[in-house]
């Protein structure tokens, strides 16, 4: 989450200033270890009210919100998020009633569920350091164990350490940054930074010389994420598994893998769609082992012109996203940079992984302030933020995919295109709804291109 919040703000506002997010990252490792050994109950009340605050407010907003949508796939993921954020919230609020049990058993779940899922993805997509993911995921399972077996830590200070650590991972990450950006040059993107360049999809983070004469900014044409999501995609599906045909693929009833598609569309003139030069082999089997990330399952890409030439060539993309605001001068040079090389790789060299990290390189910047901390800080109150930090989490993880790519893209562009639409403007936005006022579409609702 801080990551993708410097990225919004730019580099620039903090360069002269890294010396304070050293000394916020050295306080926030101070207090994670506070929480962590206990030294402080009063401190570790108010951190849980603070927190459980904030999550139950940002999953009521986001619930009431989600409700009035359109109903659909997208509805429901955003119900399921809000329905957890609120669960979650509540327990910290609640925290001082409960018994240590009632508090280490969720806790003990989500530790169990994402380790088992990190474990998985890094044993089956082999990224460069999967060994390390698989420890880090077996450090989750042990604390999970720990947890239950009320050993050797008694169950009261369970939930005081999962957030101890939390904290104190996070001012190990902002030291980190400030430390790198005091050495980070006026012209290079805040992507060229080591904390951003782990699965090397930002290797052509743009390196802008001189003003550039479109600065980022709300401009008066669309950029266009588009997508085929595996299901819409795939010949004849199967009967639906909703998480695993959104956002990973979908398998047909011939045992024919789909995966969907994903590229960016800045008119008149930039397309953004890298597609394998021959078609690979789609079957089941082939594609387990076509996920690995090495070198062995690269293979020639191409690029395509357009996407009226896409749709000629196959079909329409049944689902999409606009963004407004943005930096058109970043975008072509980071595509400018990508495109020298054709190499595509299913796992970490394919066409939402291009997207994503295009759509980054263009709204680096786009939410520099004159008052760059209080952007920060209501950047990191605001849902939205969170939603797209996790999903750039499993997308490290694992891959980016197309599901994932149209749910990061509709979360930014409620960010970026609505930086003024606070919590309370949303809830006035619904109550106006159920009242019975019409209300304009929001950006970030993701569009119905299913042909009619």
């Amino acid at each position: 989450m801080l990551k993708l919040a410097f990225l919004l703000i730019g580099p620039r506002a903090f360069r002269s200033r890294w010396y304070v997010i050293v000394l916020l990252g050295l306080l926030l490792m101070g207090l994670g270890l506070a929480l962590a050994v206990g030294l402080s109950n009063g401190l570790t009340q108010a951190i849980h009210a603070a927190l459980g605050l904030v999550l139950t407010a940002a999953g009521t907003v986001t619930l009431m919100m989600a409700l009035s949508a359109a109903p659909g796939a997208d509805r429901r993921f955003a119900v399921a998020r809000a329905v957890l954020a609120i669960f979650a919230g509540m327990l910290l609020l609640a925290s001082p009633l409960l018994s240590g049990w009632t508090l280490a058993l969720p806790l003990a779940a989500v530790l169990v569920l994402d380790g088992m899922n990190r474990a998985g993805a890094a044993v089956v997509f082999r990224v460069r350091i999967w060994r390390v993911l698989v420890l880090c995921a077996l450090a989750e399972l042990g604390l999970a164990a720990m947890m239950l077996a009320e050993w050797p830590l008694p169950s009261d200070r369970n939930t005081p350490l999962c957030i101890g650590l939390l904290i104190g991972l996070s001012g190990w990450l902002l030291l980190r940054l400030g430390t790198m950006l005091r050495s980070l040059e006026d012209e290079a993107a805040i992507l060229n930074l080591p904390i951003f360049s782990g699965r090397g999809w930002y290797d052509n983070a743009p390196v802008l010389v001189g003003d550039g004469q479109e600065p980022a900014g709300r401009r008066d044409r669309p950029l266009v994420v588009r997508v085929w999501t595996p299901v819409a995609s795939a010949t004849a599906p199967l009967d639906r598994r909703l998480v695993i045909d959104r956002y990973i693929a979908a398998i047909d009833r011939n045992g024919v893998v789909s995966t969907g598609h994903s590229a960016l569309d800045l008119a008149p003139d930039l397309y953004i769609s890298h597609y394998p030069a021959t078609e690979v082999d789609r079957s089941a089997v082939s594609f387990v082992t076509a996920l690995r990330t090495g070198a062995e399952n690269d293979v020639p890409g191409r690029f395509l012109p357009s996407y009226e030439a896409e749709v000629a060539d196959w079909c329409p993309a049944d689902a999409g996203v606009e963004l407004w605001t943005y930096d058109p001068r970043r975008l072509r040079a980071f595509w400018a940079g990508y495109r020298q090389d054709n190499t595509y790789n299913l796992a970490n060299r394919n066409c939402s992984v291009v997207v994503a990290a295009a759509l980054d390189a263009a709204l680096e910047g786009t939410m520099a302030s004159r008052s760059p901390w209080l952007r920060l800080l209501r950047l990191l109150m605001d849902p939205d933020i969170w939603v797209a930090s996790l999903i750039r989490s499993r997308a490290d993880a694992m891959s980016w995919t197309p599901g994932f790519v149209l749910d990061y893209a509709a979360a930014l562009a409620r960010v970026v295109d609505r930086p003024g639409r606070s919590w309370n403007r949303r809830l006035a936005g619904f109550l106006g709804q159920l009242r019975g006022r019409p209300q304009a579409g929001e950006p970030g609702d993701q569009l119905d291109t299913q042909p009619s």
